[in-house]
């Protein structure tokens, strides 16, 4: 009996202990900082649409740049999300209307560009065509900083590696 009764007990501790890890584990999800709020866009009613839909996942520069000619896998995908720094949302939270002046600046100083969707998922924004974004002969960074803090439809080219996520942003050419 007594056995019986122990071996309950430490199916029990056991039981709470997973369930504390458990909670550790969610309370990782959902957007940093909430009380920082949006002023312009919604998740229902995006603020506008950045990136046009690719006719095919990747570009010919990126297919030509990719090792023996084969770009990663990925899939065309439209999301809805807040333009943020990735920097400062990742370091210290910071989104939102009272921090659009800074991702702006950060933005023009070279600083990662990301989308934050309404479950707290973070993608890195980037232009799709390898050769012109590297030879600086796209502009998404100037227009994704004229909305940032605004929550916007994004479409482009998705991927994931490791735990990274990134949507790559087509049509955003210097005419």
């Amino acid at each position: 009996m007594r056995k019986n009764a122990f071996a309950c007990c430490l199916i029990l501790v056991v039981a709470f202990g997973l369930s504390a890890q458990d909670k550790k584990k969610s309370s990782g999800k959902g957007i940093l900082q909430p009380q920082m709020t949006v002023e312009t866009g919604s998740y229902d009613k995006p603020a506008g649409k950045l990136g046009e839909k690719p006719s095919a996942p990747w570009s010919s520069t990126t297919v030509g740049a990719a090792v023996d000619g084969k770009a990663n896998p990925a899939k065309e995908a439209t999301l809805v999300g807040e333009i943020v720094d990735f920097s400062c949302y990742l370091q210290i939270g910071k989104h939102g209307e009272k921090h659009r002046s800074c991702a702006q600046k950060c933005f023009n100083q070279g600083q990662p560009i990301g989308l934050l969707t309404k479950d707290g998922s973070l993608y890195m924004l980037m232009e799709e065509e390898h050769d012109p974004r590297r030879d600086g002969l796209t502009n998404f960074r100037q227009v994704a900083g004229e909305h940032a803090g605004h929550i916007m439809e994004v479409t482009g080219t998705e991927s994931e590696h490791a735990g990274y996520k990134a949507l790559y942003v087509h049509g955003f050419m210097k005419k």
